[in-house]
């Protein structure tokens, strides 16, 4: 295998979380006498660039197809953030109804129905036709594409260059990362600017957040090989932010290399510079890692065979691509845990992938009365536990296994 961005040949081992299926490949009633494809969840550290990565085992268009079952608007801390985000960007880039905002992996709408209120004109672009059809449902107008080069210039020529595009949670997403990055600098006015949000590979490490990884993300990323990207494919990083998002996110800005104005903050030195002393650019920074997930598989996997030993009822809140991760690395099914919860009906009445635990919505905790209550979700613990705050008169317990085994 060689690296997606720079070429190399990739022989250091990062992880290797054996084998799964597609994370948000969620199964139909009529699909479980029919075997599932299982493909290798291993990934590597490219040594040149520092950007580790699995390999394109099942193609992008299969995994982002009709049946992708991942809404964004689900998540009111989400919609928060996106909402925030939108009003930072306004001001500060001076937005107005004479702008032009694209994003790029739009979803369902979440974020881009914030411009469309504020009369700033806006485009999503969005491969997955049920949630670009949701978006629509928002008043935000929708491109059913893949990004790329081809699409950059498409967009250009049908609407014009834009003030400011951007690209949440999606650059891990893509196989082509070079395309797709190349596209950012065609599409962009002058001094129009690009940002893009992804969980920082720096706390994936640190915080033990290895369910993380699942066939969707090819690319896990530090800001030494995000710059290294930008600088290959015409565009400039001039600032950073560090987010409380996805356990620990970074927000990057860009502009066009050859015509961008914006003065290069002090805050992408720094965030480079911490990387380094890290040890992110060194082969040993990414030994080590295997242990820690093997330990937190075994104790989870511990903690729920005690339950049961005990007569205790285990349940789970979060159809999550990362709880599916844990879930088929641990080996666990539906006789440890009896069944997931999700608010998104479209996951609802559905089977996890691997699994096959079946996914049924709220009202079936009260139903079961569980003693525990698994988290699979763990980035928005918080919210989970306030939603499900009636859970306590009975005295159910709250359990996350990420970056340790936790029960409250």
């Amino acid at each position: 295998m060689n690296c997606r961005f720079c070429q190399s040949l990739l022989t250091l081992p990062f992880i290797d979380l054996a084998a799964a299926p597609p994370s948000n490949s969620f199964l139909r009633v009529e699909q479980l006498n029919e075997p599932e494809v299982y493909y290798p969840l291993k990934t590597f550290v490219c040594e040149q660039c520092w950007l580790v990565q699995i390999d394109e085992y099942k193609k992008c268009g299969d995994i982002f197809n009709e049946d992708y079952a991942y809404f964004s608007s689900f998540s009111t801390s989400w919609l928060a953030h996106s909402r925030t985000y939108v009003e930072a960007m306004a001001h500060r880039f001076h937005l107005n109804n004479t702008s032009f905002v694209v994003e790029v992996a739009s979803n369902d709408g979440y974020l881009l129905q914030y411009f469309v209120k504020r009369n700033i004109p806006c485009l999503g672009v969005e491969p997955t036709h049920g949630t670009a059809m949701a978006a629509r449902e928002k008043g935000v107008e929708t491109l059913e594409e893949f990004w790329g080069v081809e699409t950059a210039k498409t967009l250009v020529s049908d609407r014009g260059p834009c003030d400011l595009l951007l690209g949440n949670n999606v650059l891990a997403h893509v196989p082509n990362i070079n395309d797709f990055v190349q596209g950012f600098p065609i599409a962009l006015k002058p001094t129009g600017v690009v940002t893009f949000e992804f969980p920082h590979l720096l706390n994936l490490i640190a915080l033990n957040q290895f369910d993380t990884i699942y066939h969707e993300h090819f690319s896990y990323l530090s800001l030494t090989a995000v710059n290294q990207i930008f600088a290959a494919n015409g565009l400039l990083l001039f600032d950073v932010e560090e987010l409380p998002t996805h356990g620990g996110s970074l927000r990057v800005y860009g502009q066009r290399d050859d015509t961008g104005l914006e003065p290069i903050s002090s805050r992408v030195t720094a965030l480079l510079e911490r990387e380094t002393e890290a040890g992110m650019t060194t082969a040993s920074y990414y030994s080590g890692f295997q242990l820690q997930a093997d330990k937190v598989k075994n104790d989870f996997l511990r903690f729920l065979l005690d339950a049961k030993a005990q007569g205790k009822s285990v349940i789970a809140y979060g159809a999550a691509a990362k709880g599916n991760t844990l879930l088929n690395y641990a080996g666990i099914n539906s006789d440890l845990l009896s069944f997931v919860v999700d608010r998104n009906p479209v996951k609802q009445e559905k089977y996890m992938p691997g699994s096959r635990i079946p996914i049924v919505d709220e009202s079936a905790i009260r139903e079961a009365i569980p003693d525990y209550i698994v988290i699979l979700p763990w980035n928005i613990r918080q919210e989970i536990v306030t939603q499900l705050a009636y859970v306590r008169k009975w005295g159910a317990h709250f359990v996350t296994a990420i970056p340790e085994l936790h029960v409250d």
